[in-house]
């Protein structure tokens, strides 16, 4: 591999992305549900943010079983969100602002909606019929029919990942829901329809795509059990033999040569369960072939317990989310690799409830922190709806039937069926949804205060609740010019100390380009010591060992903490800070307040 590959542009590299749930943006029809036109009317927006490439979630045609996930046609529109007339007026409009746009593609598997599907399923002789996952039923020690394997369900590990079909008397496969019958990726014919599917909207002029669940296309074929990882429970899950599966890499390869190497476009693969540095290498390599980046997810899964699922739980440390951003940071330094920097998404709680303190006297400071972190570490910059507000979880006092996720649903029926009547664990099971449930990245998004936070009309119900704060945290409160707001401020507004999270937001997007040679290239070196509480690192002209740099430090703690600056750092000035820092000195040892994190510019001068 080339030494500098790392430290050479391009343009996804530099790129700042803004995912955009569709049904939760904006509703221009009144029918409750967010669509293309909704974003379309928001890229001045989004442009004033600093955003570069949109990237919107599923839009295609589907029965919405998992919002989109779901997919019935990936050449055409599903109706709520408008037609593909209303996709290219969006390219028209993000290109006149030179923004692009990247599409999500879904491509484990498909609706069972799907024509291919209803064509497999509907004979073993069918053309499709190899299109799927089809093994014949086991059977127990009294006669009784099983599935394949004891492999369980993503999105309701209470269930197997296999469904029986009575016509044809043979389970299909099935990893996240019934309703999403999982490809056949050994059958050359589906990774040739899947090119296609790229041609296709490439042709159409998007920039890219995010590829969801990408890593999971490749199975191992004898279909083991998986171990077992939650106690009590018939069925298990498989991520052993269906994450990172022995032809992987081959179909990736393939796709960049059948696909991608004909364009300049941008890939980011969403790869769970992974976090093996060589694995990881082989797919983001500047010389892989494969794929420019990948979502890894050892932060988001910082407080679940490994191998096991989303409602488990898992105390964790500063420390632990220290070691995990040196880990990849200089990961992909040392091997030419690329990072994306993201701490939400559709699949995550609201980073601010998470990771920081929501309450009213913090939640701006924290969301603050969290933003000054990720716009200062190294890879493609993500930015998640209402994560630039700092809009936060739901609040506690909603009831399980606001949640309208299949995997909340399911998991809310499987704590009732296996404990009915036990106080103890519903109470927990309501705390921990709304804790970690997909559900709170999902809220329609909070645009100003008005009824439904004027996602929609007053007078239409939204299809999903907006969050009760939506008066106090909204768009057009806090991207308003700083000046402004500050003068319009009241004791409530989450304003009165300076700039809104939005405008902090901003500005450190916009110092984020104007360092890129250090903040986006640059090198990254952790600094040791100081209180448990706090994350510090250098950023670097390329792996300078001296000269300019700029130091960040985080201090993930309520409480004020002293962190003095290391021997061989001379500070020259504060450049950035979520408190205002006017009379901030430049002495050896400085005081960080409550959620504060604090950008300073410096010399390296060597020990």
């Amino acid at each position: 591999m080339g030494s500098n590959s790392y430290h050479s542009g391009k343009w996804w590299k530099e790129a700042v992305v803004y995912q955009v749930y569709p049904a939760s943006f904006l509703d221009t029809n009144d029918d409750g549900w967010g669509d293309i036109r909704g974003i379309t009317s928001k890229i001045r927006y989004l442009k004033d943010l600093g955003v570069d490439v949109v990237w919107v979630s599923p839009i295609y045609k589907s029965p919405q079983a998992d919002m989109g996930y779901d997919i019935a046609d990936y050449r055409d529109i599903d109706p709520r969100y408008g037609t593909l007339a209303d996709v290219d007026h969006l390219i028209a409009e993000l290109k006149q602002r030179d923004m692009k746009l990247v599409m999500d593609l879904v491509v484990n598997h498909t609706s069972h909606e799907h024509q291919w599907f209803l064509d497999s399923k509907s004979s073993k002789d069918s053309s499709k019929r190899a299109w799927y996952i089809w093994k014949p039923p086991k059977y127990d020690s009294n006669g009784d029919r099983q599935p394949p394997n004891n492999w369980c369900q993503i999105l309701g590990e209470a269930k197997s990942a296999w469904i029986w079909d009575e016509r044809t008397e043979e389970y299909y496969l099935t990893l996240f829901t019934p309703e999403q019958p999982d490809l056949n990726w050994e059958n050359p014919a589906v990774r040739a329809a899947v090119h296609d599917i790229m041609h296709f909207w490439l042709k159409k002029g998007v920039s890219g795509f995010r590829m969801d669940v990408i890593n999971l296309i490749s199975k191992v074929q004898t279909f083991p059990d998986g171990e077992t990882a939650i106690p009590d429970q018939k069925w298990q899950p498989g991520t052993k033999y269906f994450a990172n599966g022995p032809r992987l890499h081959e179909f990736l390869k393939e796709i960049h040569r059948e696909v991608l190497s004909k364009y300049d476009a941008m890939t980011v693969g969403e790869m769970p369960w992974v976090s093996d540095p060589s694995e990881i290498i082989k797919v983001v390599g500047s010389e892989s072939n494969e794929l420019n980046m990948i979502f890894i997810f050892d932060i988001v899964d910082i407080d679940c317990m490994p191998g096991s699922y989303r409602y488990s739980d898992k105390k964790w440390t500063i420390g632990e989310m220290k070691e995990i951003v040196n880990k990849y940071q200089r990961l992909m330094i040392e091997n030419n690799g690329w990072n994306s920097v993201f701490i939400e998404n559709h699949d995550q709680p609201r980073s601010v409830s998470r990771f920081t303190d929501d309450s009213d006297q913090w939640r701006e400071k924290g969301a603050k922190l969290l933003a000054l972190m990720q716009t200062t570490l190294g890879g493609t910059l993500y930015v998640y709806q209402g994560e630039e507000l700092g809009m936060r979880n739901v609040p506690k006092s909603w009831p399980p039937e606001e949640y309208k996720d299949v995997e909340s649903i399911n998991f809310w029926k499987k704590i009732n069926n296996f404990y009915p009547g036990d106080a103890e664990k519903i109470a927990w099971a309501r705390g921990a949804l709304q804790a970690k449930a997909r559900d709170n990245a999902r809220t329609p998004m909070q645009w100003k205060d008005a009824p439904h936070g004027g996602f929609t009309s007053p007078q239409v119900t939204p299809w999903m609740r907006v969050n009760d704060d939506y008066s106090t945290i909204n768009a057009e409160r806090q991207s308003q010019p700083h000046q402004q707001i500050h003068q319009s401020g009241s004791p409530h507004s989450g304003v009165e100390d300076g700039l809104s999270v939005w405008n902090f937001w901003s500005k450190a997007i916009s110092y984020r380009k104007d360092m890129k040679s250090m903040l986006i290239y640059g090198g990254f070196k952790l600094l040791e010591g100081g209180p448990p509480s706090v994350i510090a690192y250098a950023r670097t002209v390329g792996e300078g060992e001296t000269g300019p740099a700029v130091v960040v430090v985080l201090n993930f703690s309520d409480r004020a903490v002293e962190w003095n600056v290391p021997d061989g750092l001379q500070l020259m000035r504060w450049e950035l800070s979520t408190y205002e820092f006017e009379s901030r000195r430049l002495g050896h040892q400085i005081q960080l307040q409550p959620w504060e994190g604090a950008l300073g510019q410096v010399e390296i001068r060597g020990r």
